[in-house]
Parts: C-alpha cells; sequence; structure tokens
C-alpha cells in the first residue's frame, strides 16, 4: 500500500489507484455486499461498491477531513459525502461560504465543484457501522499521506470533522511535514484551532453526521462559523 501510494505522480493518478484498494477484508466484503444487497430506496441503481477517492480544487488551501465514506452515499455514488444526509449538510454550507457552487451534492455527474477546498476521508471504503478498526486506518493511511503531499504547495488549513479525524491528522503531519505533533496532543473540540510553524492549521468541527445534525450538537451556524474561520485562516476571499 504504501509502494502504490508513493508511486502517484499526481491526484488523477491518486484516485485512480485508491479506488483499486483491497487491503482491508473486512472492508472489501462489506462495501461489496452493501453493494449487491442495496437500500430499497435505490434498488435501481448502480452502486460504485469500491474505495472513494477525494475530490476538489487540485490546488485546495482548505482541505476537509472526514471519517469514511458512507454505505449508501459515497459508496453508492463513487464520490465522497455525496448522495447522503451528511453531505446535504456539508455542501450546503460549502456554497454558503462560497467554497461550492452549488448547495447539493446527489451524484458523479450533477456538475458540483468545489473552489479552494478539496475533501477526503482518512479511511477511503464504507466500515460496518461507520466504525474503522485502528488496523484499517492505519491500511489507509499511505493514501491521505500521498493525498496532503500533493496538495502540500497550497494547503492552509485542514478541518477536521469529528474526533477519528483530528486523531488521524497527527501522524500525517508528522510522515508529511518532519513535525513531531505536540505532547499532549490537543483534544478535539468543535472550534479548536492548533497552529504550527510551516504547517497548515488545524480546525475542529463535530462531523456533519445525523447525529449531530439531527440533534441540533452541530447547527448551521456552528458550521458557518468554522468555514468562514478557515477561509479567513487560508486567505480565501
Amino acid at each position: 500500500m504504501v509502494e502504490r501510494a508513493a508511486r502517484a505522480t499526481d491526484l488523477a493518478d491518486l484516485d485512480s489507484a485508491v479506488s483499486d484498494c483491497f487491503a482491508c477484508p473486512r472492508l472489501v466484503d462489506w462495501r461489496e455486499e452493501v453493494a449487491r444487497t442495496r437500500r430499497a430506496a435505490f434498488r435501481d441503481q448502480r452502486y460504485w461498491g469500491r474505495p472513494v477517492p477525494g475530490f476538489g480544487d487540485p490546488d485546495a488551501r482548505i482541505a476537509i477531513l472526514g471519517l469514511a465514506p458512507a454505505a449508501h452515499g459515497g459508496n453508492r455514488t463513487g464520490r465522497i459525502f455525496t448522495g447522503d444526509r451528511s453531505g446535504d449538510v456539508l455542501f450546503a454550507a460549502l456554497h454558503r461560504a462560497g467554497l461550492a457552487n452549488q448547495p447539493t451534492s446527489v451524484a458523479l455527474d450533477d456538475g458540483l465543484t468545489l473552489r479552494d477546498t478539496r475533501i477526503f476521508a482518512g479511511v477511503r471504503c464504507a466500515p460496518p457501522e461507520n466504525k474503522p478498526t485502528p488496523q484499517e486506518r492505519d491500511n489507509c493511511a499511505p493514501w491521505l499521506r500521498r493525498e496532503v503531499t500533493l496538495i502540500r504547495p497550497t494547503l492552509r488549513v485542514v478541518v477536521a470533522l469529528g474526533a477519528f479525524a483530528w486523531a488521524a491528522w497527527w501522524p500525517t503531519l508528522r510522515q508529511v511535514y518532519g513535525l513531531r505533533p505536540p505532547s499532549p496532543r490537543p483534544a478535539f473540540a468543535h472550534g479548536a484551532h492548533w497552529s504550527g510553524t510551516a504547517v497548515p492549521d488545524l480546525l475542529g468541527s463535530y462531523h456533519v453526521s445525523q447525529q449531530n445534525t439531527f440533534t441540533g450538537r452541530l447547527t448551521p451556524g456552528m458550521l458557518d462559523d468554522v468555514f468562514a474561520r478557515a477561509k479567513q485562516l487560508a486567505g480565501v476571499d
């Protein structure tokens, strides 16, 4: 996995390699089983059923780091945060922030584009119960490191959606930027902000899952504040 990721010369090459990964047997079985059985509402659709690559501006100054694709969202459509309720919340917020050209993301061919922003996940396959194992996270880490390396020249801010993404950033910081993470590591919280020298700022946000948005733990205003801060730190107008 490390060698395949390292060989990727650009984002298109990386995305192609990611989509052909079979490193984690449990995740492979799950993503393919979901693609076979399908949800009733999508029974006439052909599911992607493979790892989901990153998406967005190749010259991104802002990166949004999530947990993993949703079984009937990214695992169905082939694009991260596309076709599920979490994506509805996320892309509406990005549109309000001027970072997306439209507020919805329903399919690969829906015309969505991002400005100064790229989105990817710590784990690239949909996991059962949205809970990857530590080994699966580590197996996927080379893809994350290579993606960050490829956008490193422009990357200024990382928005971590949830504690899993927040934790996944620190090994990436060490491997890509050669910087030892702070000790003790800053705790995740919504609105948390960490900055270092010559590395991207890190912002924390509650994940855009229904568990958070339906209960009011994460409101549109809270998400707007995070992206306004990300734009300010990244120098995005």
